[in-house]
């Protein structure tokens, strides 16, 4: 594997600009003063309870996400082109959205095949021709993005459904400024504190037509035990809006309503975070008691907004992943910015025949899967997983592509022996609403805690970073 790109240093001894000043106060700082404040992030965190479910864990339900003080900084040019990239992306996810649920262009001109879109489990004909409030099906998208060079923002994933961690993203940063605020007045950092005020206008602007001059915003959970819980809760009261369960929320007329002590009141848009499966048990799982029945009709008279809306499930399919550059070629008629990880699709037989060929340098993913489950990290499994993993393929290679095993870069990271390199991503948060598209400047840093890992995923062990943009 090639040797990791370190966002720091720059080889030969030389460091990068934007971490000057960093370097300068840790040359300052004591490691002791270091680490007894390393020890009060984790006691703020645990005291304001941000944990997170790992599911079939049987040694705890809850776990707190490990903190590293040492914030990851990207000077304000790069975070330019990186934003650009993203805005384009996603604006590209879009158009996709709504053609693939309408005039299937991108299908008559042959640049994505059929039976990917029509025989794929996430893809809901119930959305063939509705109209979506203002044609934005992703309101809010999490990218993640991972950088191999000083040049290219490479994405790994798009997460179009319902993605999380914004909440620590804005608590990292809380936190950072709490701490170490001496470090915070040596450097301009761009500010994220008004993502929930973007979301909740982003959310407001999208509200049917319809609506009132201010439209009510509610966000839809699953409950208590669902692993982001700690994340809905956070944001609704942030936002200032209701967070509501199935059973909160009745309709009538085709309109939503949420129950309240003063009564029914009418809702515009449910910022939803319950997947599709169990957002209306008339429409899709019967068995749900998560969702509200009849929810799709009112979505279907247009009297709701949905954000994200339904069926945006196959913008994160990862074999439509490997057909984005060719979705914003054919939708903006432009290259993209941001680039992809070269991708096999283990469906096509002459990928497929490369990938069983190279099985120990490759990483193997579901193209369902997310979460860091069901993959095969090649380079690092054992000898008797690459066979089962082979087996797998072989049996389902439409389930699966495979890509080069990335030397994803290097942030200087708090460890047991003091600071040392760990492998980090990115994923900042896009937020589209009727009129335009914002994305706060940084996102959530995740890093990989062991050494040489390159899973970041908090599910599987991996820590987050406060992310700061220079303001310059």
């Amino acid at each position: 594997m090639a040797v990791a790109f370190d966002e720091m240093n720059i080889p030969g001894g030389d460091l990068r600009p934007a971490y000057q000043e960093l370097a300068r106060w840790l040359k300052e700082t004591p490691p002791e003063a270091l680490e007894y404040r390393r020890q009060e992030a984790e006691l703020l965190f645990r005291r304001i309870g941000i944990t997170f479910a790992v599911y079939g864990d049987s040694d705890s339900t809850e776990r707190l996400i490990p903190f590293d003080v040492i914030p990851r900084i990207m000077s304000g040019k790069e975070w330019g082109v990186l934003e650009k990239g993203l805005k384009q992306r996603v604006k590209a996810l879009n158009m996709f959205l709504r053609d693939i649920y309408h005039e299937r262009d991108i299908l008559r001109a042959e640049v994505v095949p059929d039976d990917l879109i029509f025989q794929n489990p996430v893809f809901r004909p119930e959305m063939n021709g509705q109209q979506v409030p203002h044609d934005v099906y992703v309101h809010i998208a999490g990218i993640d993005i991972v950088r191999v060079d000083a040049e290219d923002f490479i994405v790994l994933e798009d997460n179009a459904r319902t993605p999380s961690g914004v909440s620590y993203m804005l608590e990292n940063r809380e936190i950072m400024m709490r701490l170490f605020p001496d470090l915070f007045a040596r450097h301009r950092v761009a500010p994220v504190e008004r993502y929930p005020d973007e979301l909740l206008s982003a959310l407001r602007s999208v509200a049917p037509h319809g609506a009132s001059g201010e439209p009510t915003v509610a966000l839809l959970t699953p409950g208590v035990y669902n692993s982001a819980y700690y994340e809905h809760s956070f944001l609704a009261d942030k936002l200032g809006i209701e967070l509501v369960e199935g059973r909160d929320l009745v309709i009538k007329n085709n309109e939503v309503f949420m129950r309240t002590t003063e009564g029914l009141k009418r809702v515009d848009v449910i910022y939803r975070r319950v997947d599709d499966d169990f957002i209306d048990p008339l429409t899709f799982r019967p068995d749900s008691v998560l969702g509200v029945p009849g929810l799709m009709s009112a979505y279907a008279a247009g009297n709701i907004t949905l954000a994200n809306a339904v069926g945006t499930g196959i913008a994160d399919d990862k074999a439509i992943y490997s057909y984005m550059p060719d979705i914003v070629k054919f939708y903006l008629g432009e290259e993209p910015i941001l680039k992809n990880v070269q991708t096999w699709r283990c469906r096509e037989p002459k990928d497929l025949a490369y990938v069983l060929d190279n099985l120990g340098d490759l990483v193997v993913k579901e193209v369902h899967g997310s979460g860091g489950y069901g993959m095969l990290i090649g380079p690092a499994a054992t000898k008797a997983t690459i066979e089962a993993f082979r087996e797998k393929l072989k049996r389902e290679p439409e389930g699966f592509i495979a890509q080069p095993t990335l030397a994803l870069s290097t942030c200087p990271t708090c460890t047991a022996s003091g600071l040392a390199p760990r492998h980090v991503d990115l994923r900042p948060f896009v937020l589209t609403g009727s009129k335009s598209t914002t994305i706060v400047p940084g996102g959530l840093t995740r890093v990989a805690l062991k050494e040489g890992s390159l899973v970041v995923n908090s599910s599987q062990g991996g820590g987050t970073k406060d992310t700061w943009i220079l303001d310059e």
